[in-house]
């Protein structure tokens, strides 16, 4: 173990998108980062990001599969053996599983879930009790406005970040008696992988009986996807959080979100559900 000054931080699913950014910007601000990716292979759009940055020196990159909760205990072990100390941890990993309920296998549904709740919960499980023992940290577990608004065609995709709210909010109230902050962030759309990767991965066949509205609800994202914000805004709100000292619980970010969540909460169910389902034609 070598004495770090630095505080520091490890981002799960670095490879792309949020993840990606997020190293960066933490690299940045002055974060020892620990960029985390499943395969290895995938380094080299962040080692190029890194690179233009000036932040080489910054990041480590390192082998970790959320699924697999010895990589996950190892990574961990390293950076502490290395580091002496692990101060953030960004739950980032993820992919987003599409297609109506009845047209997606079980599998499918159990990937989902083993990738985007069990991951976050296993790799908070190793990082706590170092922050605990720290009497300091911060998690920030990736959410989506999918977690706080369901629409039809992405049912796993929702569940999974319905599942990673209210784990949160046990967290966090678990947590702060010792000074462990725990948040949420939950982006809209966004210009990131997640979409295409989602757009090739939907589980629908055109004999399917949803075929036709579940192509409505992909046109409708394909819109959507098009013109969405550059997902750096995301990044920046997750290095705001990470340094202020009394984060609140949510921030949902994105163009539209507020006010579609506004909705959603203060309007009767029927008219919300009515303004949905015209939307959606």
């Amino acid at each position: 173990m070598h004495k770090n000054t630095k505080p520091t931080a490890l981002v799960t699913g670095a490879s792309s998108g949020f993840g990606l950014l997020t190293a960066i910007t933490l690299a940045q601000k002055g974060f020892q980062v620990i960029a985390s990716m499943r395969d290895l292979g995938k380094k080299d759009q962040l080692l190029e990001r890194a690179k233009q940055a000036g932040v080489q020196s910054e990041l480590d990159v390192v082998a970790l599969d959320v699924t697999n909760h010895d990589s996950i205990e190892q990574a961990v072990s390293a950076i502490i053996s290395k580091y002496g100390r692990i101060d953030v941890l960004i739950n980032n990993a993820g992919f987003a599983v599409g297609g109506y309920v009845e047209d997606v296998p079980m599998d499918a549904w159990r990937a989902q879930l083993e990738t985007n709740v069990f991951g976050s919960i296993a790799a908070s499980q190793a990082v706590l009790p170092h922050m605990r023992k720290q009497q300091s940290g911060c998690i920030v577990n990736v959410s989506s406005v999918s977690g706080l608004s369901a629409f039809p065609g992405y049912a796993p995709y929702s569940t999974s970040k319905f599942a990673i709210e209210g784990f949160s909010e046990s967290l966090r109230l678990e947590m702060k008696p010792y000074g462990v902050r725990v948040v949420l962030v939950e982006p809209g759309a966004y210009k990131t992988d997640i979409w295409r990767k989602g757009f090739e991965s939907i589980h629908t066949t055109e004999e399917s009986p949803y075929w036709l509205r579940l192509s409505k609800m992909l046109d409708y994202s394909h819109k959507v996807s098009a013109s969405a914000p550059d997902p750096q805004e995301v990044a920046d709100k997750i290095a705001w959080i990470v340094d202020n000292p009394r984060p609140k619980l949510r921030y949902a970010i994105g163009r539209g979100v507020k006010a579609g969540l506004w909705a959603r909460h203060l309007l009767p169910w029927k008219w919300y559900e009515g303004v949905l389902t015209r939307l959606l034609k």
